[in-house]
């Protein structure tokens, strides 16, 4: 098996395990983050509707993609994610790392969003 199938198939097997604990509602929607090799996602989630409440992403926000660092991006999300959170009136989430390492750029979105005032 290539290394690619291996890795991904060691993330989809996390995403399951976790998802099937982690439901996101109304009140208390599920903040799923989505890490690619440049930018970083994050969205709040609606599960029993099965909508996307608020969502944003470090390609979004111009100073995120100047010249800083992919954690510093990752910062800059998470604080962007709490101001659209809480101006939407959602101030508790349920976090969902998407079978990431919490670690990292996963690590300081989730810091940075607490700091915004964010509760999980």
């Amino acid at each position: 098996m290539a290394t690619k199938n291996r890795k991904e198939l060691r993330r989809s097997s996390i995403k399951k395990r976790i998802r099937k604990i982690i439901k996101g509602t109304a009140d208390r929607p599920r903040m799923t983050v989505f890490r690619s090799n440049k930018q970083i996602y994050v969205q709040l989630i609606d599960d029993l509707n099965g909508q996307t409440l608020v969502a944003t992403g470090s390609i979004e926000k111009a100073e995120a993609a100047d010249k800083v660092n992919k954690i510093e991006q990752a910062k800059i999300v998470g604080k962007n994610i709490a101001e659209k959170a809480v101006a939407a009136g959602i101030e508790q989430v349920v976090f969902d790392r998407n079978g990431y390492l919490y670690h990292g750029r996963v690590k300081s979105l989730a810091e940075a969003a607490r700091e915004g005032g964010l509760k999980f």
